[in-house]
């Protein structure tokens, strides 16, 4: 099964600099989009279909801001749009999709890089979302939670962490409940179950030459309920084309 995850920045923007033929070669089973920041009646003239997959979208209701989408080769037995938290439900940030053998999550979470207000939201996420999460994991079907979520786990998914310790995505207690999510509920980062390498980044500042440096941050994600910690085969995060300010990171698993 392939899942690929990438946070859009625009899905407009994104399909107009050549994401859906992209998309389309790479024979996934599952795709996850975020930020997608457009309502379906602005899709007309933006070339966002995949022929083949069933598609969903989940809007927020703020103009041009945040939302999630989900492509899939089979038909969703069911489809869940938002978490029960109408803060975050609003802003379109969890789309569900639940097939026979395993269900996928499109995810966003908030950024505080913006400020004090933003910070709190972030932190109002993290601890309403963490309840959900433990209960996920208390189902029979597995779950892969796939998307941007705005953390940097550790010193190697950063490249200057010394600098941004006091800056959102990489604070002590953002990082502490990254830890508590998998040494203590029990989840996964899959991609770090077949790559343990430095260096590995899906997002880069669009200051100075970020990404011509690989001054980045891994904030993007695939992660799976403990059911799914022997099915990682195969991780890549794909940058030889630019379609956002963050890469694909594509994901093999065996179910």
């Amino acid at each position: 099964m392939r899942v690929i995850t990438l946070n859009v920045n625009g899905i407009r923007s994104a399909a107009a600099k050549g994401l859906f033929p992209w998309l389309a070669r790479q024979d996934a089973d599952v795709i996850c989009l975020q930020e997608v920041r457009a309502r379906e009646e602005q899709f007309a003239g933006h070339d966002i279909a995949l022929p083949g997959y069933h598609a969903a979208y989940y809007p927020a209701e703020r103009p041009g801001y945040a939302g999630t989408a989900l492509y899939s080769r089979e038909k969703p037995a069911r489809l869940v749009r938002g978490f029960g938290v109408s803060e975050f439900d609003n802003e379109g940030r969890y789309l569900e999709a639940q097939f026979d053998a395993v269900a996928v999550v499109s995810l966003y979470l908030p950024s505080g890089s913006s400020g004090p207000e933003r910070q709190a939201s972030k932190d109002r996420f993290l601890e309403k979302f963490m309840p959900h999460l433990r209960a996920l994991k208390r189902r029979r079907r597995p779950y892969i939670l796939c998307g941007d979520w705005n953390i940097a786990h550790r010193e190697i998914d950063i490249r200057n962490w010394k600098s941004n310790q006091k800056n959102s995505g990489f604070l002590p207690h953002e990082r502490a409940w990254l830890d508590e999510l998998f040494d203590e509920v029990g989840y996964i980062d899959a991609f770090r179950k077949v790559n343990a390498e430095p260096d590995q980044y899906t997002w880069w500042s669009q200051r100075g030459q970020a990404r011509a440096k690989n001054v980045g941050w891994r904030i993007d994600y695939q992660i799976a309920t403990p059911q799914l910690a022997a099915a990682p085969r195969a991780a890549q995060i794909y940058k030889a084309e630019r379609f956002s300010d963050h890469a694909p990171l594509i994901m093999d698993y065996e179910l």
